[in-house]
């Protein structure tokens, strides 16, 4: 079975997406309109911007999602998903893939998470590192044993297994990289990112992000799509939305959606979007299935 994933933030690369623009008409198109929803030229910036532009969440997060679902859309006949999935922000590329929002929705809803998560990683200083070489249990015990009330380290991506993204605190995230490296870590290297994603931190872009989904209408999709908060497939529309929702303080399941896909009969992954982050952590999950980005 053919399963499409979408990457997340961290994929963007400048000029990203520009030969989709110059070689195909309907990407002209679809990009042409993302310029004119969001009220700014935001392909300037993916082609020709400097890192440091791209790089800004309110910036990075729509261009991530232009290019992923853009690629996919300009596939043609090739695109025929049986399942999707998206790496936190890509799980709205998913949706838009599988037909449960539309482009403009997706879109508006992307924007609209970027400059709710901007707010919030300014109002609270706060950041991720990644844990490499260590059982989950153990990740998961030792940021147990440090988080307490204002003082919040939390496990925030499950990518594969021996390789976690921890969130919270700058001084917790240091304290906890420390007990990392002590229990035999290989590597707990802070992350250069504005904020504690998928932690209780996110709180306040949650509730800003609630209000925009719920007036958004979701559809029932065309194939199911793997949710991050539980790994498991969703076609309900109401249970899409109360995932999506819950998905900015919630820990991101990647290693579980994988792990369920396959179960489910995928043996074909295609990853629609900028670089090849999904493609090495489905490997290092399963060596079994192909894992391989868009021709």
């Amino acid at each position: 079975m053919k399963a499409f994933v979408f990457p997340g933030q961290g994929a963007q690369f400048v000029g990203m997406g520009k030969d989709l623009y110059d070689n195909n008409p309907k990407a002209k198109e679809l990009f042409e309109k993302a310029n004119e929803i969001l009220g700014y030229r935001i392909t300037d910036i993916m082609f020709e911007g400097t890192d440091e532009d791209l790089r800004q969440t309110k910036v990075t997060q729509p261009a991530v999602f232009l290019h992923s679902v853009i690629s996919a859309f300009c596939m043609g006949e090739d695109f025929k998903p049986e399942m999707t999935a998206g790496h936190s922000l890509g799980e709205f590329s998913a949706l838009v893939a599988a037909g449960a929002l539309s482009f403009e929705d997706g879109l508006k809803l992307v924007y609209a998470r970027a400059m709710a998560m901007q707010k919030a990683c300014e109002a609270a200083p706060s950041t991720m590192a990644a844990i490499i070489g260590l059982p989950d249990e153990k990740v998961e015990e030792i940021c147990a044993g440090i988080s307490k009330e204002g003082y919040v380290v939390i496990p925030a991506n499950y990518n594969n297994p021996g390789q976690l993204v921890i969130s919270g605190n700058i001084e917790a995230i240091n304290e906890a990289c420390e007990k990392m490296k002590e229990a035999g870590a290989k590597r707990a290297l802070p992350l250069k990112v504005g904020g504690a994603f998928h932690s209780p931190l996110m709180q306040p872009a949650k509730d800003e992000l609630q209000a925009a989904i719920e007036v958004t209408e979701v559809k029932a999709p065309k194939c199911p799509v793997y949710q991050n908060v539980d790994g498991k497939p969703h076609t309900d529309a109401a249970e899409i939305k109360a995932n999506l929702i819950a998905q900015l303080t919630s820990p991101v399941r990647w290693t579980q959606c994988v792990q369920n896909m396959i179960a489910d009969g995928a043996d074909d992954f295609t990853e629609c979007g900028p670089g090849k982050a999904l493609q090495g952590m489905i490997a290092k999950i399963n060596k079994e299935v192909s894992a391989h980005g868009i021709a």
